[in-house]
């Protein structure tokens, strides 16, 4: 009798032992995952926000309903840049909401729109050069492939100090800077550029 409780005695203590380890293995994992998750909390807090395309003006670029991963950090617009900013309008509730749109111009240029030769001209003065025509074929979407308001004569505006010029790149359905619910966006109501398409998971990536 002696001999087999010290044989039991070892194999309780093992499954004692690897209780244990199970329990520490799992605590482990615990902790990795409210680690993980803070650590996301933080990123998009601080440093990252998560937006919603709404409607059709980005067409098609982006589509209504997908999720972007926008940032703010150590950012200055540029030309070319998809940015999501906000307005404040006692007039328009629908625009107080973070709106995705391309930046056109920066602060001090000038922007002229030719409606009839689809081509929209961005310059450091009021004169236009075919220099100075953005190259736009990658993300241009002209239904019917023209300005609605083709035939029209072109449009010039200059742009405040401060502040940016904005188009969606579904020309034909977008309220922006050529409207007065958008105007001109103010550089501190930009929440940031966009970097990242996450849904659809088909779709995930790099937006330019």
């Amino acid at each position: 009798m002696h001999t087999e409780n010290t044989q039991t005695l070892p194999q309780s203590e093992n499954q004692d032992n690897k209780k244990q380890s199970g329990a520490h293995t799992l605590l482990d994992y615990v902790e990795m995952f409210v680690f993980t998750v803070i650590a996301v909390i933080l990123l998009l807090s601080f440093f990252f926000r998560l937006c919603a395309v709404s409607g059709d003006s980005m067409n098609n670029t982006l589509l209504d309903g997908e999720h972007l991963i926008v940032t703010n950090l150590f950012y200055t617009p540029d030309t070319g840049d998809i940015i999501v900013f906000h307005q404040t309008s006692d007039l328009y509730d629908q625009f107080n909401e973070p709106i995705v749109k391309r930046v056109i111009a920066t602060s001090g240029e000038f922007v002229k729109i030719d409606y009839t030769s689809a081509k929209v001209y961005v310059s450091k003065d009021d004169t236009f050069t075919e220099e100075e025509v953005l190259d736009e074929s990658q993300y241009l979407y002209l239904e019917f492939g023209k300005w609605k308001e083709h035939g029209m004569p072109s449009k010039v505006f200059e742009v405040p100090e401060g502040h940016l010029f904005v188009l969606g790149d579904n020309r034909n359905n977008s309220a922006d800077s050529r409207s007065p619910q958008v105007s001109f966006v103010d550089e501190r109501r930009v929440l940031g550029k966009v970097l990242f398409r996450i849904t659809p998971f088909s779709k995930f990536g790099k937006v330019d």
